[in-house]
C-alpha cells in the first residue's frame, strides 16, 4: 500500500467556517498552473522545428549550409 499523503492546506489559526474555506480552496485552484489536456499536451514537441535538426553540429554556417542541413 502506499503512505498517505499530508493534506495539502492545514489550518493552524482559527475556526474557518465552510464559506471561507471554499473560498480558500477556489483562491488556491486558480493559483495552480494549468494542466494540459490530453489532445495538447506534447504539441509543443512536434511542433518544434528543432527536431529537423540531425544533431548539434547540423547547423554549419557557410554558402552550402542549406545543401548540407539535412545530411548531417
Amino acid at each position: 500500500m502506499t503512505e498517505p499523503q499530508p493534506p495539502a492546506v492545514r489550518i493552524v489559526r482559527g475556526a474557518p467556517d465552510e464559506v471561507e474555506l471554499a473560498a480558500l480552496v477556489a483562491g488556491l485552484v486558480a493559483a495552480a498552473p494549468g494542466v494540459e489536456d490530453e489532445v495538447t499536451a506534447g504539441a509543443h514537441r512536434w511542433a518544434n522545428p528543432a527536431h529537423l535538426l540531425r544533431g548539434p553540429d547540423a547547423w554549419r554556417p557557410g554558402p552550402d549550409a542549406w545543401r548540407w542541413s539535412l545530411r548531417a
